[in-house]
C-alpha cells in the first residue's frame, strides 16, 4: 500500500513539475514575487529570500528583498553591497523584516558578500550549466544560516516551478516541514511522531529518483486539508488511500 500511496503523491507532484512555467506567488504580493522571479536580472533576490527563510512565516521572509528594495531605491548587487552592516541592521530593525534583526541582518550581509567573491556578483552561477543536484544543494549550504532543508528547498522550486535544467534530481529530498510530516504519518507512510530524517529517507526510499518530487503535494495537502485539528478528509484527494480518513470515516459512520 505505501507504494500505491508514493506512486499517487509522485504523479501529483509530476504533473505539477511538467507543467508550463508560471510566475510563482511566493508572497502574493506583486512587487514582491516580480522581483523574486526575476532570475534574469535580479537572481540575488531568490537567493537572498531563500536566506531569510527561517523561523518566521514564509511570505514575510520572502517578501524582505522588496522590502529593502524599496528603502535602497533598488536591488542591484551593486547597491547591496554598499550598505553597510550597521545600516542593514537598522534597516531590518525598523521595518521588522525578521524576528531575528542582529543574525538574520548580519546573515544577509554575508550572503551578499559571498555571492560577490565566489560567482563574481552573478547568484545564477549557482544552478547555471545543468549541474548535478548535489552540487546545487551544496552551493546553497555554503551560505550562512542555509541548512539542508532550505538549500533543497532552493533547489526543488528551481528544478520544479523555475524550470531550471539540472544533470539529475537524486539530491533534492522532501522539505519536512511540519505540514508534511503530519501528512506523512497520516498517509501511514512513517509512525505517528517521526521526525524529520525519518521522513527524508522514507521519501528517499519511495521514490529515489527525485524524493523532493513529493515534497509540494504533501505540503499542499497538509496546508489545504489535512489540518491538525479537524482535518477536512473529504475533500483530499488521497482519501481512498489515506488509513486515517478511512478510519474517520469508519467511526463517523
Amino acid at each position: 500500500m505505501d507504494s500505491i500511496i508514493a506512486a499517487e503523491l509522485v504523479q501529483h507532484g509530476q504533473r505539477r513539475f511538467s507543467a508550463p512555467a508560471t510566475p510563482v506567488l511566493f508572497t502574493n504580493e506583486p512587487g514582491a514575487d516580480a522581483l523574486l522571479n526575476d532570475l534574469a536580472n535580479h537572481p540575488h533576490a531568490f537567493v537572498l529570500a531563500c536566506v531569510m527563510d527561517r523561523q518566521i512565516k514564509a511570505e514575510r521572509a520572502w517578501a524582505i528583498p522588496y522590502r529593502l528594495a524599496q528603502v535602497l531605491g533598488g536591488f542591484s548587487l551593486k547597491r547591496l553591497l554598499e550598505v553597510t552592516p550597521e545600516e542593514l541592521k537598522g534597516f531590518f530593525e525598523k521595518l521588522q523584516l525578521h524576528r531575528f534583526p542582529d543574525t538574520m541582518s548580519r546573515n544577509f550581509t554575508e550572503a551578499v558578500r559571498y555571492i560577490h567573491s565566489a560567482y563574481d556578483g552573478h547568484a545564477d552561477r549557482i544552478w547555471r550549466g545543468s549541474p548535478p543536484s548535489a552540487e546545487v544543494v551544496f552551493r546553497f549550504l555554503q551560505f550562512e544560516g542555509v541548512g539542508p532543508k532550505i538549500a533543497t528547498m532552493a533547489a526543488n522550486i528551481l528544478a520544479r516551478d523555475f524550470k531550471v535544467p539540472l544533470a539529475d534530481h537524486f539530491s533534492i529530498d522532501i522539505s519536512a516541514d511540519v505540514q508534511v510530516r503530519r501528512v506523512f504519518w497520516r498517509l501511514g507512510l512513517v509512525g505517528e511522531g517521526a521526525g524529520t530524517d525519518a521522513v527524508i529517507y522514507r521519501a528517499r526510499a519511495l521514490h529515489p529518483q527525485f524524493p523532493g518530487l513529493m515534497d509540494f503535494p504533501a505540503w499542499e495537502i497538509g496546508r489545504e486539508w489535512c489540518r491538525p485539528v479537524d482535518p477536512q478528509c473529504d475533500l483530499c484527494y488521497m482519501k481512498t488511500l489515506c488509513p486515517t480518513a478511512k478510519a474517520s470515516a469508519h467511526v463517523t459512520g
